[in-house]
Protein backbone atom coordinates (compact mmCIF):
# COMPACT_ATOMS: atom_id res chain seq x y z
CA UNK A 1 0.00 0.00 0.00
CA UNK A 2 1.19 3.51 -0.80
CA UNK A 3 1.48 5.32 2.57
CA UNK A 4 0.11 8.49 1.00
CA UNK A 5 -3.22 6.76 0.35
CA UNK A 6 -3.82 6.91 4.09
CA UNK A 7 -4.06 10.71 3.77
CA UNK A 8 -6.74 10.74 1.08
CA UNK A 9 -9.60 11.93 3.30
CA UNK A 10 -7.76 13.50 6.25
CA UNK A 11 -9.58 16.59 7.49
CA UNK A 12 -7.37 19.72 7.45
CA UNK A 13 -8.17 20.65 11.04
CA UNK A 14 -6.73 19.84 14.48
CA UNK A 15 -8.27 16.65 15.82
CA UNK A 16 -8.63 17.94 19.39
CA UNK A 17 -10.53 21.07 18.31
CA UNK A 18 -12.86 19.06 16.08
CA UNK A 19 -15.00 18.14 19.07
CA UNK A 20 -18.55 18.50 20.37
CA UNK A 21 -17.04 19.54 23.72
CA UNK A 22 -15.92 22.88 22.27
CA UNK A 23 -17.66 25.70 24.15
CA UNK A 24 -19.44 28.59 22.50
CA UNK A 25 -17.16 31.62 22.15
CA UNK A 26 -17.44 34.52 24.53
CA UNK A 27 -18.56 37.94 23.39
CA UNK A 28 -16.12 40.54 22.12
CA UNK A 29 -15.40 43.51 24.36
CA UNK A 30 -17.38 46.60 23.40
CA UNK A 31 -16.86 49.90 25.19
CA UNK A 32 -14.54 50.94 28.00
CA UNK A 33 -13.82 48.92 31.13
CA UNK A 34 -11.40 48.78 34.06
CA UNK A 35 -9.74 45.89 35.90
CA UNK A 36 -7.03 45.08 38.42
CA UNK A 37 -5.27 42.56 36.17
CA UNK A 38 -5.58 42.27 32.41
CA UNK A 39 -4.39 39.02 30.82
CA UNK A 40 -3.73 39.22 27.09
CA UNK A 41 -3.98 35.79 25.47
CA UNK A 42 -6.33 32.88 26.06
CA UNK A 43 -3.99 29.92 25.68
CA UNK A 44 -2.62 27.88 28.57
CA UNK A 45 -0.37 30.67 29.84
CA UNK A 46 -3.12 33.25 29.95
CA UNK A 47 -5.72 30.88 31.39
CA UNK A 48 -3.37 29.70 34.14
CA UNK A 49 -2.46 33.31 34.93
CA UNK A 50 -6.09 34.36 35.28
CA UNK A 51 -7.04 31.27 37.30
CA UNK A 52 -4.14 31.47 39.74
CA UNK A 53 -4.64 35.23 40.16
CA UNK A 54 -8.24 34.63 41.27
CA UNK A 55 -7.23 31.76 43.53
CA UNK A 56 -4.60 33.97 45.18
CA UNK A 57 -6.97 36.94 45.54
CA UNK A 58 -10.67 36.12 45.01
CA UNK A 59 -11.53 39.80 45.27
CA UNK A 60 -9.31 40.85 42.36
CA UNK A 61 -11.04 41.97 39.17
CA UNK A 62 -9.35 39.85 36.48
CA UNK A 63 -10.11 40.30 32.79
CA UNK A 64 -8.79 38.02 30.01
CA UNK A 65 -8.97 38.95 26.35
CA UNK A 66 -8.23 36.62 23.44
CA UNK A 67 -7.87 37.56 19.75
CA UNK A 68 -9.58 34.35 18.60
CA UNK A 69 -11.06 31.66 20.82
CA UNK A 70 -9.59 30.50 24.11
CA UNK A 71 -7.46 27.40 23.51
CA UNK A 72 -7.86 27.79 19.76
CA UNK A 73 -4.18 28.04 18.82
CA UNK A 74 -1.19 26.01 20.04
CA UNK A 75 -2.88 25.17 23.36
CA UNK A 76 -5.69 23.33 21.59
CA UNK A 77 -3.77 21.51 18.87
CA UNK A 78 -0.54 20.24 20.46
CA UNK A 79 0.41 16.64 21.17
CA UNK A 80 -0.90 16.65 24.73
CA UNK A 81 2.39 15.76 26.47
CA UNK A 82 2.28 17.46 29.88
CA UNK A 83 5.86 17.22 31.13
CA UNK A 84 7.41 18.27 34.41
CA UNK A 85 10.52 19.67 32.71
CA UNK A 86 10.76 23.47 32.75
CA UNK A 87 13.94 23.48 30.66
CA UNK A 88 12.93 21.49 27.57
CA UNK A 89 14.60 18.38 28.90
CA UNK A 90 17.23 17.64 31.50
CA UNK A 91 20.17 17.91 29.11
CA UNK A 92 19.26 21.43 28.03
CA UNK A 93 18.80 22.42 31.67
CA UNK A 94 22.15 21.00 32.80
CA UNK A 95 24.01 22.82 30.03
CA UNK A 96 22.41 26.19 30.77
CA UNK A 97 21.79 26.18 34.55
CA UNK A 98 24.10 23.56 36.08
CA UNK A 99 24.03 25.21 39.52
CA UNK A 100 20.24 25.26 39.83
CA UNK A 101 19.10 22.31 37.73
CA UNK A 102 18.25 20.29 40.86
CA UNK A 103 15.93 23.07 42.02
CA UNK A 104 14.43 23.42 38.54
CA UNK A 105 13.71 19.70 38.34
CA UNK A 106 12.03 19.73 41.76
CA UNK A 107 9.99 22.84 40.92
CA UNK A 108 8.92 21.14 37.70
CA UNK A 109 7.66 18.07 39.53
CA UNK A 110 5.82 20.25 42.03
CA UNK A 111 4.27 22.14 39.13
CA UNK A 112 3.10 18.94 37.42
CA UNK A 113 1.43 17.74 40.62
CA UNK A 114 -0.19 21.16 41.06
CA UNK A 115 -1.72 20.79 37.58
CA UNK A 116 -3.17 17.40 38.52
CA UNK A 117 -4.48 18.82 41.81
CA UNK A 118 -6.13 21.72 39.96
CA UNK A 119 -7.92 19.32 37.61
CA UNK A 120 -9.31 17.46 40.62
CA UNK A 121 -10.25 20.62 42.51
CA UNK A 122 -12.14 22.13 39.58
CA UNK A 123 -13.52 18.88 38.16
CA UNK A 124 -11.79 19.31 34.78
CA UNK A 125 -12.24 16.23 32.58
CA UNK A 126 -9.43 16.29 30.02
CA UNK A 127 -8.47 12.60 29.69
CA UNK A 128 -5.53 13.06 32.09
CA UNK A 129 -3.34 9.92 32.20
CA UNK A 130 -0.16 9.85 34.32
CA UNK A 131 1.42 7.22 32.06
CA UNK A 132 4.87 8.70 31.68
CA UNK A 133 6.68 8.64 28.36
CA UNK A 134 9.38 6.74 26.51
CA UNK A 135 12.44 7.98 24.67
CA UNK A 136 13.27 5.35 22.04
CA UNK A 137 16.50 4.68 20.18
CA UNK A 138 16.06 3.88 16.49
CA UNK A 139 19.77 3.90 15.55
CA UNK A 140 22.54 1.85 17.22
CA UNK A 141 24.57 4.91 18.23
CA UNK A 142 21.60 6.25 20.23
CA UNK A 143 21.42 3.29 22.61
CA UNK A 144 24.48 4.29 24.65
CA UNK A 145 23.06 7.78 25.04
CA UNK A 146 19.97 6.39 26.76
CA UNK A 147 22.10 4.91 29.53
CA UNK A 148 23.85 8.26 30.04
CA UNK A 149 20.48 10.02 30.13
CA UNK A 150 19.17 7.56 32.71
CA UNK A 151 22.19 8.14 34.94
CA UNK A 152 21.78 11.93 34.73
CA UNK A 153 18.05 11.75 35.49
CA UNK A 154 18.67 9.60 38.56
CA UNK A 155 21.15 12.20 39.89
CA UNK A 156 18.39 14.82 39.91
CA UNK A 157 15.57 12.83 41.43
CA UNK A 158 14.23 11.03 38.37
CA UNK A 159 13.29 7.36 38.39
CA UNK A 160 13.79 6.28 34.78
CA UNK A 161 13.61 2.66 33.65
CA UNK A 162 16.18 1.66 31.02
CA UNK A 163 14.85 -0.85 28.46
CA UNK A 164 16.74 -3.00 25.99
CA UNK A 165 15.35 -3.80 22.55
CA UNK A 166 13.18 -6.69 23.73
CA UNK A 167 11.85 -4.76 26.72
CA UNK A 168 10.95 -1.65 24.77
CA UNK A 169 9.23 -3.73 22.08
CA UNK A 170 7.27 -5.46 24.82
CA UNK A 171 5.89 -2.01 25.64
CA UNK A 172 5.37 -0.72 22.08
CA UNK A 173 6.18 -3.09 19.25
CA UNK A 174 8.07 -1.51 16.38
CA UNK A 175 10.86 -3.17 14.40
CA UNK A 176 12.70 0.17 14.46
CA UNK A 177 13.07 0.28 18.28
CA UNK A 178 16.50 -0.72 19.61
CA UNK A 179 16.18 0.51 23.19
CA UNK A 180 14.20 2.86 25.37
CA UNK A 181 14.10 4.97 28.51
CA UNK A 182 10.78 5.08 30.35
CA UNK A 183 10.13 8.12 32.52
CA UNK A 184 7.18 6.72 34.44
CA UNK A 185 6.32 9.61 36.78
CA UNK A 186 7.12 12.99 35.26
CA UNK A 187 4.87 13.06 32.18
CA UNK A 188 1.09 12.88 31.76
CA UNK A 189 -0.98 12.54 28.60
CA UNK A 190 -3.89 14.93 28.22
CA UNK A 191 -6.50 16.03 25.69
CA UNK A 192 -5.02 19.49 25.12
CA UNK A 193 -8.17 21.23 23.92
CA UNK A 194 -10.30 19.90 26.78
CA UNK A 195 -7.60 21.04 29.21
CA UNK A 196 -7.80 24.57 27.81
CA UNK A 197 -11.60 24.55 27.82
CA UNK A 198 -11.64 23.21 31.36
CA UNK A 199 -9.31 25.97 32.53
CA UNK A 200 -11.51 28.52 30.75
CA UNK A 201 -14.60 27.27 32.58
CA UNK A 202 -12.77 27.24 35.91
CA UNK A 203 -11.81 30.87 35.32
CA UNK A 204 -15.41 31.79 34.59
CA UNK A 205 -16.60 29.91 37.68
CA UNK A 206 -14.23 32.00 39.83
CA UNK A 207 -15.42 35.26 38.32
CA UNK A 208 -12.79 35.98 35.66
CA UNK A 209 -14.27 38.09 32.86
CA UNK A 210 -13.38 36.65 29.45
CA UNK A 211 -13.82 38.40 26.10
CA UNK A 212 -12.95 36.43 22.98
CA UNK A 213 -12.49 37.81 19.45
CA UNK A 214 -10.85 40.79 21.19
CA UNK A 215 -7.25 41.40 20.12
CA UNK A 216 -5.15 43.91 22.02
CA UNK A 217 -4.06 46.61 19.59
CA UNK A 218 -2.09 49.04 21.76
CA UNK A 219 -0.49 49.41 25.19
CA UNK A 220 0.12 52.83 26.76
CA UNK A 221 1.52 53.73 30.16
CA UNK A 222 -0.60 56.35 31.91
CA UNK A 223 1.39 56.53 35.13
CA UNK A 224 -0.35 54.48 37.79
CA UNK A 225 -2.37 52.50 35.24
CA UNK A 226 -2.05 51.08 31.73
CA UNK A 227 -4.39 51.67 28.80
CA UNK A 228 -4.92 48.81 26.34
CA UNK A 229 -6.81 49.37 23.12
CA UNK A 230 -9.06 46.84 21.38
CA UNK A 231 -11.02 47.11 18.11
CA UNK A 232 -14.31 48.03 19.78
CA UNK A 233 -13.26 49.22 23.20
CA UNK A 234 -10.54 50.05 25.69
CA UNK A 235 -9.26 48.71 29.00
CA UNK A 236 -7.66 50.49 31.94
CA UNK A 237 -5.66 48.07 34.08
CA UNK A 238 -3.41 48.29 37.12
CA UNK A 239 -1.31 45.36 35.87
CA UNK A 240 -1.00 43.53 32.53
CA UNK A 241 0.20 39.96 31.89
CA UNK A 242 1.16 39.27 28.28
CA UNK A 243 0.66 35.67 27.18
CA UNK A 244 0.74 35.85 23.38
CA UNK A 245 3.64 33.41 22.82
CA UNK A 246 4.04 32.79 19.05
CA UNK A 247 2.11 35.92 18.12
CA UNK A 248 3.78 39.36 18.02
CA UNK A 249 4.07 40.93 21.45
CA UNK A 250 2.58 44.30 22.26
CA UNK A 251 6.09 45.17 23.44
CA UNK A 252 8.27 45.63 20.39
CA UNK A 253 11.50 45.21 22.31
CA UNK A 254 10.50 41.66 23.21
CA UNK A 255 9.76 40.52 19.67
CA UNK A 256 13.37 39.58 18.73
CA UNK A 257 13.47 37.02 21.57
CA UNK A 258 11.04 34.57 19.93
CA UNK A 259 10.33 33.25 16.47
CA UNK A 260 7.30 31.22 15.33
CA UNK A 261 8.12 27.74 14.03
CA UNK A 262 5.54 25.54 12.36
CA UNK A 263 4.95 22.04 13.72
CA UNK A 264 2.73 19.39 12.08
CA UNK A 265 0.82 16.28 13.13
CA UNK A 266 -1.43 13.48 11.91
CA UNK A 267 -4.15 11.54 13.73
CA UNK A 268 -5.27 8.05 12.73
CA UNK A 269 -8.69 6.53 12.91
CA UNK A 270 -9.31 4.49 16.09
CA UNK A 271 -7.40 1.22 16.16
CA UNK A 272 -9.40 -2.00 16.31
CA UNK A 273 -8.71 -4.39 19.17
CA UNK A 274 -6.58 -6.55 16.86
CA UNK A 275 -4.61 -3.57 15.56
CA UNK A 276 -3.92 -2.35 19.08
CA UNK A 277 -2.87 -5.84 20.15
CA UNK A 278 -0.40 -5.97 17.25
CA UNK A 279 1.32 -2.89 18.67
CA UNK A 280 0.96 -3.74 22.34
CA UNK A 281 0.98 -0.39 24.12
CA UNK A 282 -0.88 -1.68 27.19
CA UNK A 283 0.64 1.05 29.38
CA UNK A 284 -0.36 3.87 27.02
CA UNK A 285 2.85 5.89 27.35
CA UNK A 286 3.65 8.62 24.92
CA UNK A 287 6.98 8.32 23.16
CA UNK A 288 9.52 10.29 21.16
CA UNK A 289 12.59 9.15 19.30
CA UNK A 290 16.16 10.31 19.93
CA UNK A 291 16.81 12.12 16.65
CA UNK A 292 17.32 15.86 16.34
CA UNK A 293 14.38 15.82 13.94
CA UNK A 294 12.23 13.75 16.26
CA UNK A 295 8.69 12.42 16.23
CA UNK A 296 6.29 12.61 19.18
CA UNK A 297 3.63 9.91 19.39
CA UNK A 298 0.81 8.94 21.73
CA UNK A 299 -2.58 7.25 22.00
CA UNK A 300 -5.76 9.26 22.31
CA UNK A 301 -8.55 8.37 24.70
CA UNK A 302 -10.31 6.41 21.93
CA UNK A 303 -7.11 4.62 20.81
CA UNK A 304 -6.13 6.72 17.82
CA UNK A 305 -2.42 7.32 17.25
CA UNK A 306 -1.20 10.89 17.09
CA UNK A 307 1.98 11.09 14.99
CA UNK A 308 3.69 14.47 14.92
CA UNK A 309 6.95 16.35 14.72
CA UNK A 310 10.02 15.80 12.52
CA UNK A 311 9.72 18.95 10.39
CA UNK A 312 10.02 22.33 12.10
CA UNK A 313 9.43 25.06 9.53
CA UNK A 314 10.35 28.72 9.93
CA UNK A 315 8.83 31.21 7.51
CA UNK A 316 10.78 34.27 6.37
CA UNK A 317 10.21 37.25 8.70
CA UNK A 318 8.35 34.99 11.11
CA UNK A 319 4.97 35.43 9.52
CA UNK A 320 2.10 33.63 11.28
CA UNK A 321 -0.53 32.88 8.66
CA UNK A 322 -3.41 30.40 8.58
CA UNK A 323 -2.35 29.16 5.14
CA UNK A 324 0.88 27.81 6.67
CA UNK A 325 -1.09 25.39 8.87
CA UNK A 326 -1.29 22.94 5.96
CA UNK A 327 1.92 21.52 4.42
CA UNK A 328 1.29 18.46 2.22
CA UNK A 329 4.99 17.64 1.81
CA UNK A 330 5.36 17.34 5.59
CA UNK A 331 2.21 15.24 5.91
CA UNK A 332 3.54 12.91 3.21
CA UNK A 333 6.86 12.56 5.08
CA UNK A 334 5.06 11.86 8.36
CA UNK A 335 2.84 9.24 6.73
CA UNK A 336 5.84 7.38 5.29
CA UNK A 337 7.62 7.45 8.65
CA UNK A 338 4.50 6.18 10.42
CA UNK A 339 4.24 3.01 8.34
CA UNK A 340 7.99 2.41 8.59
CA UNK A 341 7.60 2.45 12.36
CA UNK A 342 4.38 0.42 12.43
CA UNK A 343 4.29 -1.79 9.31
CA UNK A 344 1.73 -4.05 11.03
CA UNK A 345 -0.80 -1.18 10.74
CA UNK A 346 -0.82 -1.10 6.95
CA UNK A 347 -4.24 0.01 5.75
CA UNK A 348 -4.89 2.33 8.69
CA UNK A 349 -6.00 5.77 7.54
CA UNK A 350 -5.44 9.27 8.90
CA UNK A 351 -8.55 11.26 9.76
CA UNK A 352 -6.91 14.61 10.56
CA UNK A 353 -3.79 16.46 9.35
CA UNK A 354 -2.87 19.85 10.78
CA UNK A 355 -0.15 22.22 11.83
CA UNK A 356 0.45 25.58 13.39
CA UNK A 357 2.96 27.96 14.90
CA UNK A 358 4.71 27.48 18.23
CA UNK A 359 7.10 29.97 19.81
CA UNK A 360 10.76 29.23 20.35
CA UNK A 361 13.65 31.11 21.90
CA UNK A 362 17.41 30.73 21.51
CA UNK A 363 17.57 28.74 24.75
CA UNK A 364 14.58 26.55 23.76
CA UNK A 365 12.54 27.09 26.92
CA UNK A 366 10.55 29.78 28.68
CA UNK A 367 11.87 33.18 29.66
CA UNK A 368 10.26 36.08 31.51
CA UNK A 369 10.61 39.83 31.75
CA UNK A 370 8.87 42.95 33.08
CA UNK A 371 8.44 46.45 31.71
CA UNK A 372 6.64 49.72 32.46
CA UNK A 373 8.10 49.94 35.97
CA UNK A 374 6.93 46.43 36.80
CA UNK A 375 3.32 46.96 35.77
CA UNK A 376 3.68 44.59 32.76
CA UNK A 377 5.01 41.03 32.81
CA UNK A 378 5.70 38.71 29.91
CA UNK A 379 6.51 35.02 29.42
CA UNK A 380 7.19 33.16 26.17
CA UNK A 381 9.61 30.82 24.39
CA UNK A 382 8.19 27.45 25.51
CA UNK A 383 9.36 25.69 22.28
CA UNK A 384 6.67 23.03 22.33
CA UNK A 385 6.83 22.12 26.03
CA UNK A 386 4.32 24.66 27.28
CA UNK A 387 1.54 22.29 28.32
CA UNK A 388 3.12 21.92 31.76
CA UNK A 389 5.62 24.79 31.92
CA UNK A 390 2.94 27.39 31.12
CA UNK A 391 1.54 27.04 34.64
CA UNK A 392 4.99 27.71 36.13
CA UNK A 393 5.34 30.71 33.83
CA UNK A 394 1.96 32.03 34.96
CA UNK A 395 2.82 31.73 38.65
CA UNK A 396 6.15 33.45 38.10
CA UNK A 397 4.57 36.29 36.11
CA UNK A 398 2.19 36.93 39.00
CA UNK A 399 5.11 36.92 41.45
CA UNK A 400 6.88 39.51 39.30
CA UNK A 401 3.78 41.70 38.99
CA UNK A 402 3.35 41.59 42.76
CA UNK A 403 6.99 42.60 43.24
CA UNK A 404 7.61 39.50 45.34
CA UNK A 405 10.96 37.74 45.69
CA UNK A 406 10.15 34.04 45.65
CA UNK A 407 12.06 30.86 44.97
CA UNK A 408 10.87 31.19 41.39
CA UNK A 409 11.86 34.84 40.82
CA UNK A 410 15.32 34.22 42.31
CA UNK A 411 16.18 31.70 39.57
CA UNK A 412 18.73 32.56 36.91
CA UNK A 413 16.25 31.07 34.45
CA UNK A 414 13.88 33.89 35.41
CA UNK A 415 16.36 36.72 35.96
CA UNK A 416 18.19 36.36 32.65
CA UNK A 417 16.75 36.49 29.16
CA UNK A 418 18.07 34.47 26.21
CA UNK A 419 20.04 36.01 23.39
CA UNK A 420 17.74 37.60 20.78
CA UNK A 421 17.47 36.27 17.26
CA UNK A 422 19.31 38.37 14.65
CA UNK A 423 17.32 40.41 12.12
CA UNK A 424 16.45 39.14 8.66
CA UNK A 425 17.93 37.88 6.43
CA UNK A 426 20.56 36.60 8.88
CA UNK A 427 17.81 35.00 10.99
CA UNK A 428 16.46 32.85 8.15
CA UNK A 429 19.95 31.94 7.01
CA UNK A 430 21.03 30.88 10.51
CA UNK A 431 17.87 28.86 11.18
CA UNK A 432 18.20 27.17 7.79
CA UNK A 433 21.86 26.21 8.33
CA UNK A 434 21.04 24.92 11.81
CA UNK A 435 18.19 22.77 10.56
CA UNK A 436 20.34 21.36 7.75
CA UNK A 437 23.17 20.65 10.19
CA UNK A 438 20.91 18.84 12.65
CA UNK A 439 19.47 16.68 9.88
CA UNK A 440 23.00 15.89 8.76
CA UNK A 441 23.95 14.91 12.33
CA UNK A 442 21.02 12.48 12.38
CA UNK A 443 22.45 10.82 9.26
CA UNK A 444 26.01 10.81 10.66
CA UNK A 445 25.54 8.98 13.97
CA UNK A 446 24.88 12.19 15.87
CA UNK A 447 28.18 13.88 15.00
CA UNK A 448 27.81 17.65 15.23
CA UNK A 449 29.49 19.71 12.51
CA UNK A 450 31.47 22.91 13.02
CA UNK A 451 28.33 25.08 12.85
CA UNK A 452 26.59 23.15 15.64
CA UNK A 453 29.75 23.04 17.74
CA UNK A 454 30.05 26.81 17.39
CA UNK A 455 26.44 27.26 18.52
CA UNK A 456 27.19 24.98 21.48
CA UNK A 457 30.18 27.11 22.41
CA UNK A 458 28.07 30.29 22.51
CA UNK A 459 25.22 28.68 24.43
CA UNK A 460 22.90 28.46 21.42
CA UNK A 461 23.15 24.75 20.73
CA UNK A 462 20.35 22.26 21.15
CA UNK A 463 19.74 18.57 20.62
CA UNK A 464 16.53 16.77 21.37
Amino acid sequence: MNPLAALRDAAPTPFWLDSPHRPEPGLALVGATRCDLLVVGGGYTGLWTALIAKERDPGADVLLIEAGRAGGAASGRNGGFCESSLTHGLGNGIRRWPDEIGTLEELGRTNLQAIEDTLTRHGIDCAWERTGSLVVATEPYQVEGLAEEAEAAARYGGKPVLLDADAVRAEIDSPTFLGGLWNKEDVAMVDPARLAWGLRQACLDLGVRIHEHTPATSLDDQGTVLAVGTPYGSITARRVALATNAYPSLLRRHRPYTVPVYDYALMTEPLTADQLASVGWRNRQGFADCANQFHYVRLSEDNRILWGGYDAVYRYRGRVRAEHDQRPETFATLARHFFTTFPQLEGLRFTHAWGGAIDTSTRFCLFLDTSHQGKVAYVAGFTGLGVGASRFGAETMLDLLAGERTERTALQLVRRKPLPFPPEPVRSLGIGITKWSMARADRDEGRRNLWLKTLDRFGLGFDS
